[in-house]
């Protein structure tokens, strides 16, 4: 017998096909030269922040970058030297007022091979469209409900949604799965010996444009974690006010409703879709 309508169902597979939208027109690409004929878009710049950019450059010329009229380049050198350079832009792209919550941390752009280009604080990766990463962890039990957790009202992002029972933004010198160790203890207090039971289970790729804000490119690892019927979750870094214990059912009526996160909404459909049975 299944836990959820075929309505319910059929609403959840629809969000899912919509995961990835394409980058709005208008939009400026941002390119990664390596020499020659060798470059790849690795970024959108929104409208609104390209006269300011521009105008800045202009003034003010910044090494390895270039920009356009209808593209911004990045010239490919030492991941160290790429770093210095995008802080630099990132930097002068804050004190124009376009990128709102610096939390002075680094994410790292990683290519189709794994290596790592370059590093530049996390806020900034919205800004300029760069892909980031995060893990999102799925937390349930065997009587069928799943723990979400409810996001701070002083997060700079989101506040006040609904979210997975732990999820976050994979640092620079993290890997996804001491990511997902790491997030489960701050902000549910999973500790190690129960986390480390996480079930990988795969990677949703989210792209969307945010007003005001540029275009959010996300990897999301993910992952199930199985909890004891006991378990309580509790928050120790102040990013979550509050944990919710619902039914499958329950879950996907919030998403439907507009409750979550968008990332979280997409990674609970996924599980609620899997676990449909």
């Amino acid at each position: 017998m299944t836990v959820l309508s075929t309505s319910t169902i059929a609403a959840l597979e629809e969000m899912l096909q919509n995961t990835a939208r394409s980058a709005p027109a208008d939009y400026m690409p941002i390119y990664l030269l390596r020499g020659g004929t060798d470059q790849e878009m690795i970024g959108h710049l929104n409208p609104d922040f390209i006269p300011y950019l521009q105008e800045s450059l202009v003034k003010e010329p910044i090494a390895l970058v270039s920009m356009g009229n209808d593209r911004l380049n990045i010239q490919m050198g030492r991941p160290k030297d790429v770093s210095v350079s995008l802080h630099q832009l990132a930097n002068r792209m804050r004190l124009g007022g376009f990128i709102p919550g610096w939390r002075n941390e680094d994410f790292a752009w990683v290519d189709q091979h794994g290596h790592k280009s370059f590093h530049l604080e996390r806020a900034a990766f919205r800004t300029f469209g760069f892909r980031s990463m995060a893990t999102h962890i799925n937390g349930y039990t065997k009587q069928k409900t799943i723990w979400l957790g409810r996001r701070s009202e002083n997060k700079a992002t989101d506040p006040g949604r609904l979210d997975n029972i732990a999820a976050g933004g994979i640092a620079a010198d993290e890997t996804p799965w001491v990511c997902a160790k790491r997030e489960l203890w701050e902000e549910a207090g999973v500790p190690p010996q129960i986390a480390d039971e996480i079930e990988p289970i795969g990677r949703i790729h989210m792209r969307r444009p945010i007003s005001g804000r540029g275009f959010h490119d996300e990897q999301l690892y993910v992952y199930d974690l199985e909890l004891l019927d006991n378990f309580i979750p509790t928050n120790h870094d102040g990013e979550v006010s509050g944990f919710i214990e619902v039914s499958y059912a329950e879950a996907a009526a919030r998403i439907l409703a507009d409750e979550f996160t968008s990332d979280a909404a997409f990674v609970t459909a996924d599980f609620l879709l899997r676990r449909n049975r």
